[in-house]
């Protein structure tokens, strides 16, 4: 920590306008950057901000946008009516802490289980999911064009890369062979027109308060793909945290859903194409964790790699019940 900290304190006067920092802490939260709290002090004030960095200041997924391209999607969210944390700055190489960016700091709510069945946020389950289309669709307003390095992918090219990188573990799963082929006989054309899309919007990178969705959070898996996967990853099971019978984020219906996204603007909702994103994002979040043991074995030993490794076994039953459904 007191090496990010001399560095961070230094930024804070050259680049923020402040007097230096203090409560410098590193969260628990963040399963593939680091996250660090820390206050900006200016004139006796304290302004609350964070710092998203790249693991070990360089260390960068082949599978992430970038950090400075992350940072830019929120400043282009921002723009088109997406609650987001406002970007500060990006790091520089200069600043001598790697790649990142800091932003404010927005108070709410991120624990999943705590959205879904905290007494707090009762009244906010109410109309959560509604909301969640709605942020969806304004999302999908943002102008692919403005990030010509983002991934395009189709849904068969999807299907394919996380085939082979189930293959890649080398661990046969008899359920996900049936969820692959249940997809490939299923896979639906490309778009007529692709969106960008958040990659990872669901309950967990969400900050919730009574009012609702107060920031989208992690965009580091944006790309330029096909809208629904949205919709359908919102409502995979490993992110109802314990509500099954709620599949929207285990705070809401579907129906909800699909309603506020049509309402802001969002293309129609095809069922039967929501469907496949959500059998598609369940057996994705499988094989995300099923990679992890190799990511906590080699390159990043952290013990939130592990936990999430463990968590494989219950997307495979998750599958069984949508496949049987």
């Amino acid at each position: 920590m007191s090496e990010l900290a001399g560095p961070l304190d230094d930024l804070a006067r050259r680049r923020l306008g402040g007097d230096g920092i203090s409560g410098f802490a590193r969260l628990t939260a963040g399963a593939t950057q680091e996250i660090w709290r820390f206050n900006l002090v200016k004139d006796g004030a304290e302004t609350p901000l964070i710092l998203r960095r790249a693991p070990g200041g360089d260390r960068v997924s082949e599978s992430a946008t970038g950090l400075e391209t992350e940072a830019a999607l929120i400043e282009a969210a921002a723009e088109a009516g997406v609650p987001v944390p406002p970007v500060r700055c990006v790091l520089r190489p200069e600043d001598g802490m790697g790649r990142g960016f800091i932003m404010g700091f927005v108070e709410g709510e991120t624990l999943g289980g705590r959205i879904a069945r905290g007494e707090a946020l009762a009244g906010a389950r109410t109309f959560l999911a509604r909301q969640c289309g709605e942020v969806l669709a304004r999302i999908h307003t943002i102008d692919p064009a403005k990030f010509p390095n983002l991934k395009r992918v189709t849904p068969l090219e999807f299907v394919t890369l996380y085939l082979d990188a189930y293959r890649a573990t080398e661990w046969p799963r008899p359920v996900f062979d049936l969820a692959f082929r249940w997809l490939l006989d299923r896979c639906p054309p490309p778009p007529e027109t692709p969106r960008l899309v958040h990659g990872d919007f669901r309950n967990g990178n969400l900050m919730i308060g009574p009012d609702g969705v107060r920031a989208v959070l992690d965009w580091e898996l944006a790309h330029v793909a096909d809208p629904m996967e949205d919709l359908g990853w919102i409502c995979a099971s490993s992110w109802r945290f314990g509500v099954a019978d709620k599949p929207v984020g285990g705070f809401g219906e579907r129906e909800e859903l699909w309603a506020g996204y049509e309402a802001a603007g969002g293309v129609k909702v095809d069922p039967d194409r929501a469907l496949f994103w959500e059998v598609f994002g369940s057996l994705r979040w499988g094989v995300m964790c099923a990679g992890m043991t190799q990511s906590f074995r080699t390159t990043d030993p952290n013990v939130e790699r592990a936990v999430i490794a463990r968590r494989t076994s219950e997307t495979e039953i998750d599958l069984l019940r949508l496949l049987a459904a």
